[in-house]
């Protein structure tokens, strides 16, 4: 299939960001305390936000309103793009707090409630739960796994000259999971001989926090010997002002192994090619990270968690 190289974005709907608006802004009892969602909502109230709250006065009132009337808001479920965390401190004044979970473990690392909060991040271990970051050896007794980082609430010990490095992110405590049930074979695969449960997800640890790099299937794009973070080539994207959501995904090539290619919705009425976007891209970008294809769509299809489902995106517009 020929990936488009230019479009639209399509008309969407505004009535629920037009209701979560009024209920955050709204003066009658019970107000708004705390806020949970997903990236995708953020963005989507910030598209609206945008379109209808122009005037100074009106944003300056929106800021104060919710700094005074609202304590808490959390972004959760998927990686919150860095663009989206700084729109939303500027229209409201809250710096979202951004956690790292699943299903299988609850909730295992968080930025503080009270203290810095590091763009991007997903923060260091909460109380109870010891995290590491190590790298799996096929060896001909099976498989093992190098530990290079370490920690829990007290800190995190790392090997020397791992800091910044990847490797797959383990996790155990009295939060995590027995074992799924009836399932034995994915339980045993899920957890490594000692214990250890198997995110999934590639991870680093560097400058005190951890953070996630993506899913280590679908994530993780490896171009000609380069290891490609596709959630870090998508906070890079969210930067420019004719995308408003992206999706990056790393089909087949002969010669590089994988490419990078970027699915992106637009603002209305706004186009984009591939040459325009590594022009804006080439001051700020690694060459090697800067998509060599652009196919937009009118919307980027997600789950009820917000999440994309990569592997759908990688069969609908790469069958072969």
């Amino acid at each position: 299939m020929e990936p488009e190289r230019a479009g639209r974005r399509g008309k969407g709907q505004s009535a629920p960001a037009a209701r979560v608006w009024k209920k955050f802004l709204s003066t009658q009892a019970p107000r708004v305390n705390v806020f949970m969602a997903v990236p995708t909502i953020y963005a989507k109230l910030i598209e609206y936000y945008d379109k209808h709250f122009s005037q100074p006065q009106v944003q300056d009132f929106v800021r104060a309103f919710c700094q005074e009337n609202i304590r808490l808001m959390v972004s959760g479920s998927a990686a919150l793009p860095v663009p989206v965390l700084e729109k939303w401190k500027s229209i409201t004044g809250h710096t979202l707090l951004e956690r790292y979970g699943m299903t299988e473990i609850g909730m295992a690392l968080s930025n503080p409630l009270h203290g810095v909060r590091v763009p991007g991040s997903v923060g260091t271990p909460l109380p109870g739960v010891e995290v590491c970051i190590a790298t799996e050896t096929l060896r001909s007794g099976g498989r093992s796994y190098t530990i290079h980082a370490r920690g829990d609430e007290d800190g995190t010990q790392v090997t020397p000259g791992f800091e910044g490095q990847e490797g797959e992110l383990l996790v155990r405590g009295p939060s995590v999971f027995r074992e799924y049930w009836n399932r034995p074979r994915e339980t045993k695969d899920a957890f490594t001989p000692d214990g250890w449960f198997k995110t999934g997800d590639t991870a680093a640890y560097q400058d005190g926090v951890y953070w996630i790099k993506g899913r280590t299937s679908v994530d993780i794009i490896k171009n000609g010997g380069f290891k490609i973070s596709a959630l870090e080539v998508e906070r890079q994207l969210l930067a420019h002002p004719h995308i408003t959501d992206v999706a990056v995904i790393g089909p087949p090539d002969m010669v590089w192994g994988q490419r990078v290619s970027a699915v992106v919705q637009l603002r209305r009425g706004e186009m984009l090619s591939v040459s325009a976007l590594k022009e804006w891209a080439r001051d700020t970008m690694a060459p090697y990270t800067i998509p060599t294809e652009l196919i937009v769509v009118e919307e980027i299809p997600r789950n009820q968690m917000g999440k994309v489902n990569k592997k759908e995106l990688l069969q609908r517009f790469y069958p072969a």
